[in-house]
């Protein structure tokens, strides 16, 4: 572990070492201070109630997985903010993460400027919906097939399986979800995700 943890940190937890390297010196050379760990397990038997920051976790990680790490934080005194980062992401994953107040849900590669701006939220105290996400009434926003389509993609149905459920091709359901998602602001499904649980009032 290396870097103070009594001021705003940014704390990596990721099994795979050349990911906590490349994090740790990326960040580093933005200014943030941060503290790496090679587990979920390390990470939370040393963590005290007074630490600040934010939290980038992966998700697949030998033992505690991120998203197990991120429920045991909710119940932690510290309640630090979490950075949920993949090359396994789904929907599922997506959800849960969200349902816990993940600032995001970021798929490697991931764009490091949107990383950034996630940090940079969560340590300036923004909630995770903060930013445009949420911030659009939904229901006046899309047409009524345009909220089924939504619905059916943030349960985890594919185009196919939409298309089947609504009696419409899969090509519709596609340009179906492009307007939904242009519409929203969502750059990508775990942004729409999170806007979803916003509107239905799980954020």
């Amino acid at each position: 572990m290396s870097g103070p943890v009594h001021r705003q940190t940014v704390f990596i937890v990721d099994d795979d070492p050349s990911v906590r390297d490349a994090l740790a010196l990326l960040l580093s050379l933005r200014g943030y201070p941060t503290a790496v760990f090679a587990c979920a397990e390390d990470f939370l038997r040393a963590l005290e109630p007074q630490w600040r920051g934010v939290v980038i976790a992966d998700i697949r990680m030998p033992g505690m997985s991120g998203l197990e790490m991120q429920e045991a934080l909710a119940h932690h005194p510290s309640r630090l903010p979490v950075i949920v980062v993949t090359a396994h992401g789904d929907v599922a994953a997506a959800r849960q993460a969200f349902k816990f107040n993940a600032i995001d849900f970021l798929e490697k590669p991931f764009d490091h400027e949107q990383l950034l701006a996630s940090i940079d939220r969560a340590l300036s105290g923004l909630p995770p919906d903060a930013s445009t996400i949420g911030t659009r009434p939904v229901a006046s926003t899309l047409s009524a097939r345009e909220r089924e389509v939504m619905a059916l993609v943030v349960e985890g149905l594919d185009n196919r399986a939409v298309g089947e459920r609504l009696g419409i091709s899969p090509r519709t359901v596609e340009v179906h979800k492009s307007r939904v998602m242009s519409k929203l602001g969502a750059r990508n499904l775990a942004e729409l995700i999170r806007i979803a649980q916003v509107a239905n009032g799980a954020g």
